[in-house]
């Protein structure tokens, strides 16, 4: 799967770059989206694109490690989480040079200009690995399977909303976000995987995150 969502966000930078392949389709969607813009949307999306903000994320995180220390007692998931935060926000910096795609321009933006480049969408990227990892230590220490749902599914649901929140607000176009999401997607399977090959071997009844 590592290797799948690797050789697809290489073909999306190349589609980006030559503008052709799904980045064909970017302006249509991106002009589309105009046409379904509403006052109750824009307020979901700028709450949703908010979370994603650096700043935001920042705090989250710091609030997040404290939290999973207090309740371990271990710095394992800590770690874990700030490993893969570091590695996010690396593999955003570093591919948005390398590609150094422009936004779309600013006719389609509701807020401040960013003049950063667009590819991949940092507010994706980092919230999806954000949620996902946090999804994923809190699954350890839950029995119901309800509960177990409960956090996957509202993992999910909050890094799809802010992925479609940069692309409603003009930010960022529809491969953008798709190559966030898969950026994500991989690394998530790379730590994931790290974290399962080094894991201690717990004792009977041991919370399993730590």
């Amino acid at each position: 799967m590592a290797v799948a969502g690797t050789t697809a966000v290489a073909g999306l930078a190349d589609s980006a770059t030559e503008s052709n392949g799904l980045a064909a389709f970017d302006p249509r969607l991106t002009t589309d989206v105009l046409g379904v813009r509403s006052t109750p949307l824009t307020d979901l999306a700028r709450a949703l694109t908010f979370i994603g903000d650096v700043p935001v994320l920042c705090v989250l995180v710091v609030v997040a490690a404290y939290l999973f220390w207090r309740r371990t007692g271990s710095y394992r998931a800590p770690g874990l989480l700030l490993a893969a935060m570091a590695g996010s926000a690396v593999l955003t910096t570093g591919l948005k040079s390398l590609v150094g795609r422009h936004r779309p321009g600013i006719a389609y933006v509701l807020g401040p200009v960013d003049t950063g480049y667009a590819f991949p969408s940092g507010h994706t990227l980092n919230s999806a690995v954000f949620f996902g990892t946090v999804a994923a230590l809190v699954l350890g220490g839950l029995q119901s399977r309800r509960a177990r749902v409960s956090v996957v599914l509202g993992a999910a649901l909050i890094s799809l909303g802010i992925g479609l929140s940069r692309l409603y607000l003009g930010y960022h176009w529809a491969t953008d976000v798709l190559a966030g999401w898969l950026v994500a997607m991989t690394w998530l399977i790379i730590v994931g995987t790290v974290a399962y090959l080094t894991r201690p071997v717990p004792e009977p009844g041991e919370d399993l995150i730590r």
